[in-house]
């Protein structure tokens, strides 16, 4: 014992218990830390409806929590309305769930561990999205798109700025859609979500995204009239062959009746058709409004599909994509190869080749064949035939009567050879001018595709009377594609004069076989030139704005990170 009475044992108590107590307390604070962090955390995933798994290590004050990672998509806009076209009533505040703003069909693609110390460090794992499908479902809820927002992307890619806006709300005051941060994205485009109910202006009714309506054609009275009292009249036949033929005759007859009204009534619906970057992929008859009750019934357009070795559906995407691409629906899924633009681009028609063929009046085009004016030789040589004539029958008739009727008949058969012989120089006159006018018509100047389908139209128009004056060339190319769904062979016709087009253009200009081809079928090729026109003023119109850069950037990016 010490000389103040304090024993080693009292110095180590007072001394080392309250410095084991000190020691112990940054365990107990790091266990109450990390159990109050553990607890709002769970709170935090009960609150957003997540299922993870939570694990934690009270003494070095780690929490590790895992997370499903998703694949989404959109809902049927139809067959699942209420969770396609209304908000998730369970949005997750946690970061990196903006996604959970709306309703998806969800598939776990795997797990993702996360190891935080507090609980504002947590993110919910962002999900996979097709681009393209997250684009068309905010535009079908009435999202824009922010021009300035898709040129940067398209030039800057994964360096855009975080929060540049891509897709604005439908006021354009709100941001929609913008560029996330890269945390955990693998290189992917990183993007986040927002929406307010209030937003979505567009309903089931409204044409989606990546979907054409194409018009029937036009009624044409006199057609229906004639149409109406056949079917009268086939109606009758009908009645009075089943009475004398039997039932199965009857039956038969009765099937065929209604195949026919069918067929008759799909020409005069309306067809909706839904275009990818491959080219069409459904056709679908239905009524001008989609209704709650829809019945849709799918039509046959393989020949209207791309396939190898075809060009027929290549030019039936072009051409319904550039129909269906306005400033109001912007058709950005289907990209028109450059060689079909720069086609329609130029000016591959000799003005003279369409006086030819009787669509432009001759005073309309400019000079471009030598005139002939025959009336001043033919004068002569009819005033020289009737001189020469009274001379001989003056002869003649100071000749004796045998003499006189020798001569007159040498004198007949002479005016006959020679009439024989002006009529094959004509003929042979008329060959070498009309040969002469045709190189003159190949070699005539060029006009261009938009004034050649100006003056197809007006031909058309005064062919077919349905057309009426007031439909335009997109008027008339949505009845042309119509039928084009509807008649394989109007479409295979249309399309080798479309390729017969396109092989003179790239080849240095039309030949005489090209012409005899648009001589026998000028219809078809007025038809071509309006489909023509539509894809280049298409072309023109989007060249650098915001349907190429949607199209770009959607090319580029095929998957997103959505957060």
């Amino acid at each position: 014992m010490s000389d103040d009475g304090h024993s080693p044992t009292d110095i180590i108590t007072y001394i080392g218990v309250p410095l084991a107590v000190l020691g112990v307390l940054p365990i107990l604070y790091n266990t109450a830390a990390t159990l109050a962090a553990l607890s709002k955390i769970k709170r935090m995933l009960k609150h957003s409806k997540l299922t993870a798994l939570t694990r934690s290590d009270v003494v070095n004050r780690i929490i590790e929590v895992e997370l499903p990672r998703y694949a989404v998509t959109p809902w049927d806009r139809f067959s699942n309305r209420s969770e396609y076209w209304t908000l998730s009533r369970h949005p997750s505040n946690i970061p990196g769930g903006s996604w959970t703003t709306f309703n998806w069909r969800t598939n776990v693609i795997g797990l993702s561990t996360q190891r935080v110390e507090y609980a504002d460090q947590l993110r919910q794992p962002q999900v996979e999205v097709a681009f393209d499908e997250l684009i068309a479902y905010l535009l079908d809820l009435g999202a824009v798109p922010d021009p300035h927002g898709w040129r940067l992307l398209r030039s800057t890619g994964l360096w855009t700025p975080v929060g540049c806006s891509l897709m604005l709300s439908p006021d354009g005051k709100e941001n929609a859609l913008t560029i996330a941060p890269l945390d955990s994205s693998d290189g992917h485009l990183s993007l986040a979500v927002n929406w307010s109910g209030e937003w979505t202006t567009r309903d089931y009714s409204h044409l989606p995204p990546y979907w054409v309506r194409l018009p029937p054609p036009p009624l044409d009275e006199r057609n229906e009239d004639v149409r109406a009292e056949s079917s009268s009249i086939k109606d009758t036949v009908t009645s009075e062959e089943a009475a004398t033929e039997g039932e199965t005759s009857s039956v038969q007859k009765k099937s065929l009746d209604s195949a026919r009204q069918a067929g008759e009534a799909i020409q005069r619906e309306p067809i909706t058709c839904q275009i990818s970057g491959d080219g069409i992929t459904t056709a679908l008859r239905q009524e001008d409004q989609l209704q709650s009750s829809l019945q849709l019934d799918s039509l046959y357009i393989d020949h209207v599909r791309i396939r190898a070795g075809r060009s027929d559906g290549v030019w039936f995407a072009s051409a319904i994509t550039a129909y269906g691409t306005t400033s109001q629906t912007i058709l950005w899924s289907y990209k028109i190869p450059e060689t079909i633009v720069s086609f329609a681009r130029k000016d591959t028609v000799p003005c003279g080749v369409l006086v030819l063929l009787n669509m432009v009046d001759e005073s309309v085009a400019p000079e471009w064949t030598a005139k002939h004016d025959d009336r001043a030789a033919s004068l002569d040589a009819f005033t020289r035939r009737v001189q020469e004539q009274r001379d001989a029958i003056a002869a003649e008739a100071r000749m004796a009567p045998a003499q006189r009727a020798q001569a007159a008949m040498d004198r007949q058969r002479k005016e006959n050879q020679q009439r024989l012989q002006e009529m094959r120089d004509k003929m042979r006159l008329d060959a070498q001018r009309k040969e002469t006018q045709t190189i003159d018509a190949l070699q005539s100047p060029k006009w261009s595709t938009e004034v050649v389908a100006s003056h197809g139209l007006a031909w058309l128009k005064s062919k077919d009377k349905t057309l009426n004056g007031s439909m335009t060339v997109k008027d008339v190319v949505g009845v042309l594609l119509h039928r084009m769904v509807l008649d394989g062979q109007f479409t295979s016709s249309l399309c080798r004069m479309l390729d017969l087009w396109k092989v003179w253009a790239e080849n240095g200009g039309m030949r005489k076989s090209d012409l005899a081809a648009l001589e026998e079928d000028t219809t078809l090729f007025a038809y071509a030139t309006l489909l023509v026109a539509m894809i280049k003023d298409t072309a023109s119109g989007t060249e650098g704005s915001l349907s190429m850069d949607l199209q770009e950037c959607l090319r580029m990016w095929r998957q997103v990170r959505l957060g």
